[in-house]
């Protein structure tokens, strides 16, 4: 048994680790006091209040699990009840308060971020509905997000748009994406405009897509570039942007490395033990009219603009990964983990093999 100046000492140890210094205040631009406690992890207080609207998308969940294992209190906005219950066990009890929100309506998002020092805006659509067209999320919905959070006194704002936004681009969506960002700009001039590459990850539509229809991705013979990056690279520099002093611009996030939309299907086809596509090459009008024969039933299929995106290249500009502390990782390191499920039984654990770069 312990002897009772054993476990004086003991709970000493434990008071003196629990002991707040000066490192764990931080006075925010608006003066407000955030103050840290506790071992740093899941069960720590960061001190912290964060919104994440978008938190039920594909890099949503991984951002609200980073933040949430800092022990920061995450505010996640959803629309459909059974869309957030994967993200309540992310953070410790109560630092997950989920809130039912409409990108339409002013009170409920003032409601979700008026608590907030930080507010992130990943909202974003892949493809129109008779609801929801591009510039109602991307433009309106934006602007909207970026206006109250000014009016609650918000101190940082962070808008995820895309590398290829452009108000000059073919696509509807780059350009929508583009426009978004002036909104917000002209909304909330401090906000952090970040603009991600083509993500991937297990729950993506990207490599799964390639796995299940290679045939929308031969469209340009397999010549268009990508700079694909992981979802889990973005998801860590958007979380550091919550500890790193304001960065008011664009920050920019291509993956490492530029590939063809040739070799990831190679590459695709290799880690997967299945032979190539042998689908011919669809021109792009032929292309075009069957995604908008494909707009007929209520799920979603391709769309004519993703279509149109299957032959932009992704703009070649610096990727600022210094300036969020993120050091992002080659495709190849990570596709096997989510392509194996993609194997028959009897390639299942056979060698990894990536076809060779062309130079």
């Amino acid at each position: 048994m312990l002897s009772a100046s054993h476990v004086l000492r003991v709970q000493r140890v434990a008071v003196s680790h629990g002991k707040r210094t000066l490192h764990d205040l931080v006075t925010l631009p608006g003066r407000k006091p955030i103050i840290s406690s506790g071992t740093p992890g899941y069960s720590a207080v960061s001190g912290h209040v964060v919104t994440v609207f978008g938190c039920t998308g594909f890099l949503g969940r991984y951002l609200v699990s980073k933040l949430a294992r800092m022990g920061t209190q995450v505010i996640v906005p959803y629309r459909e009840e059974d869309e957030k219950r994967h993200l309540k066990p992310m953070g410790d009890l109560g630092q997950i308060v989920s809130m039912e929100w409409d990108i339409r309506n002013d009170e409920q998002i003032a409601e979700c971020l008026r608590h907030s020092d930080i507010v992130y805006n990943l909202v974003g659509r892949q493809y129109e509905t008779k609801n929801f067209k591009y510039s109602d999320v991307h433009v309106s919905g934006a602007e909207r997000i970026a206006k109250i959070a000014a009016q609650a006194g918000v101190p940082r704002l962070v808008h995820v748009s895309h590398l290829n936004a452009s108000t000059s681009s073919p696509s509807h969506f780059y350009r929508t994406k583009a426009e978004g960002e002036e909104r917000v700009r002209d909304a909330f001039p401090a906000a952090t405009i970040v603009r991600p590459g083509q993500m991937y990850g297990c729950e993506d539509k990207f490599l799964n897509n390639m796995a299940s229809w290679p045939i929308w991705w031969k469209l340009n013979h397999g010549e268009t570039k990508i700079r694909p990056v992981h979802v889990m690279d973005v998801a860590q520099a958007l979380t550091n942007l919550m500890t790193i002093p304001q960065i008011p611009g664009t920050i920019s996030l291509p993956g490492p490395r530029t590939l063809t939309t040739e070799y990831l299907l190679d590459m695709v086809s290799s880690l997967t033990y299945t032979p190539p596509s042998s689908a011919p090459v669809l021109p792009k009008s032929i292309a075009l009219a069957l995604a908008k024969v494909a707009q007929a039933p209520w799920w979603p299929l391709i769309s004519p603009d993703e279509v149109e995106r299957r032959y932009i290249d992704d703009v070649d500009v610096p990727g600022d990964w210094e300036t969020v502390g993120v050091t992002p990782d080659e495709i190849e390191n990570h596709a096997i983990t989510y392509l194996r499920r993609y194997r028959s039984a009897e390639n299942f654990v056979r060698p990894v093999v990536f076809p060779a770069r062309s130079s």
